[in-house]
């Protein structure tokens, strides 16, 4: 049987970028300023994790414009709520195999 540690996915070792894909599998879509204030980082750290999570493929950016005002919103892919997954699972194994 697999070791579950070997699911695990270093895209995901970060909190901020598991509190990205958290909040992404649980809404359609959040907007920058929400996930900045339910993670609590500054702007250029969310920014980072945000980018290295869509180079990856697992999130997708939607830009656009409230009246004036611009609008970037974020949702998880497919691919990226596959991993995502897989990795939670992970997780849980491994939780379940230590006790």
């Amino acid at each position: 049987m697999k070791n579950p540690i070997e699911n695990l996915n270093k895209n995901f070792d970060s909190r901020v970028r598991l509190g990205i894909m958290s909040a992404l599998m649980v809404n359609a879509e959040v907007n920058f300023n929400d996930l900045k204030e339910l993670i609590k980082v500054t702007d250029g750290n969310l920014a980072s994790h945000i980018k290295a999570l869509e180079e990856n493929g697992y999130i997708k950016v939607q830009k656009g414009f409230i009246g004036r005002k611009t609008n970037t919103t974020y949702s998880a892919t497919k691919a990226g709520e596959k991993v995502f997954r897989l990795h939670l699972d992970a997780l849980e194994e491994m939780i379940k195999s230590s006790k």
